[in-house]
């Protein structure tokens, strides 16, 4: 059968029922594309964000669903940063599929890795045309009409661990996919959602799974940021949001909802995390709930464990509840990422941010107090001229942080804010959409809007990056 063929689902057997499937998890290499990188002056460019490091945590989640099956979890990310000389992609993923002889294939998708998503799982029919293929991940929960290359034969949007399970022991029994409820076939007519409902899910409380990081012990090494010499991991403590920013697609991936995890499952996982000292909560943001957060750093104290805490906290939550921030810092926080978006009050209105400026330099005071380092990052419209690049300017310098990020407003499909400039949108090359690229026409020329991105990068105190 010709590479990218497609084959009718019901038709793609091993016809051997009732056995445990072995599957791989590939997580997609990052998209190499950053203008501002490219323009930025030399002296900059150590300091421009040029990969987000961590592990999967996406993926750890479905592995531990199916933890009754064969599961192998493959970080590619980390595989080119430890060995720069791994062979392409397309021969990587065949080598893959050689050596483990998966019955089932699954890739997480962001937008600005859909491409490397497809090209994996074009590699893996290449090898065996009989291998179930399946894509999930943020861009199936907001883009699932994207998911029709012939290559891709399930896609499950939304939560997607205990539907994955369902699908790979549907699977196992040699069960037809259209039993499945919550998932979407690829068939030669497009799309086609089965029937019915999945369960409902809570996977902050009931439905949480908690990762098997196991499966990157290979890649350990590479989970380090800067100059730490210690490796670093996610955990999460919620998910969704309850603030709903213009440009944000976390909001918008859950439907406005937020979910909180327990007290106690959030110490237990970070009873088992010894071989990362660094810990970095996933949350869009890690304070929502101040009795919580108080609660799990009591918590924390009383059971005596000692990590260097990372997580993203809004200006306003510090500039209105330093007393939290203290005792966080007590408790090991040294790190904030902290979203400042713009020095204007009307863009922040304009984003929704519901966080006036003057919350920045209040939350700057704050952190600094008590010995937090922050990152303090900034979002640069493509409308910008070259005095609003020396009004941002000035603003940063008078407002200096340890860290410091520029990046481009981007339009995120399935964002509020793509939806209000998709006519303005003038290249679709997804590999850009990682807020390093404008895709939208620039007011300056191109190149000097990234070079002018580039040289605010040295508007800081530190010497590292994060």
């Amino acid at each position: 059968m010709p590479s990218g063929s497609f084959q009718p689902l019901r038709t793609i057997s091993n016809a051997r029922k009732d056995r445990r499937m072995k599957v791989l998890l590939i997580n997609p290499p990052r998209s190499p594309e950053n203008s501002i990188l490219k323009y930025a002056p030399e002296e900059a460019r150590r300091f421009i964000h040029k990969k987000l490091i961590g592990p999967p945590l996406g993926l750890l989640t479905i592995a531990a669903a199916v933890k009754d099956h064969d599961v192998i979890v493959f970080d590619s990310k980390g595989e080119y940063d430890l060995n720069p000389e791994t062979p392409a992609l397309p021969d990587l993923v065949k080598r893959l599929v050689e050596k483990n002889q998966p019955d089932i294939v699954g890739v997480t998708v962001i937008t600005s890795e859909f491409l490397f998503a497809i090209e994996i799982l074009r590699q893996v029919k290449k090898s065996n045309p009989r291998i179930l293929t399946i894509a999930g991940g943020l861009h199936t929960t907001l883009c699932p009409d994207d998911f029709t290359d012939p290559a891709i034969d399930v896609v499950i949007p939304g939560q997607s661990a205990f539907i994955f399970r369902d699908v790979v022991n549907a699977r196992e029994k040699d069960l037809p996919l259209e039993s499945v409820p919550g998932i979407l076939l690829n068939t030669p007519a497009g799309l086609k959602k089965t029937d019915g409902k999945p369960k409902p899910v809570d996977p902050a409380d009931k439905g949480f799974l908690t990762p098997d990081r196991n499966h990157l012990k290979r890649w350990i090494s590479t989970y380090k940021v800067g100059n730490n010499p210690f490796p670093s991991t996610y955990l999460f403590t919620s998910l969704g949001c309850p603030y709903k920013c213009t440009f944000c697609s976390i909001w918008t991936q859950f439907r406005g909802k937020y979910y909180q995890r327990t007290i106690d499952s959030l110490i237990e996982e970070l009873k088992s995390v010894d071989d990362y000292p660094v810990v970095r909560f996933a949350d869009a943001n890690s304070v929502v709930h101040i009795k919580f957060i108080e609660s799990l750093f009591d918590r924390i104290h009383a059971e005596g464990i000692k990590k260097t805490f990372v997580m993203d906290i809004r200006a306003d939550v510090a500039a209105h509840h330093p007393d939290v921030i203290e005792k966080m810092a007590r408790g090991g926080l040294k790190v904030v990422i902290c979203g400042f978006e713009s020095y204007r009050d009307e863009e922040l209105k304009k984003y929704n941010k519901n966080s006036p400026a003057v919350d920045n330099t209040e939350a700057i005071r704050v952190f600094e107090q008590n010995g937090i380092m922050v990152r303090g990052n900034y979002v640069i419209p493509p409308d910008y001229d070259e005095s609003d690049f020396e009004n941002l300017s000035g603003y940063a310098d008078r407002n200096r942080v340890v860290y410091a990020g520029y990046t481009v407003l981007t339009p995120i499909p399935g964002t509020v804010f793509y939806k209000q400039v998709k006519d303005r949108i003038i290249d679709h090359d997804y590999r850009k959409y990682n807020f390093f690229n404008s895709v939208m026409m620039t007011k300056l020329p191109f190149e000097e809007f990234h070079n002018r991105i580039g040289k605010l990068w040295l508007i800081k105190k530190g010497e590292d990056v994060i």
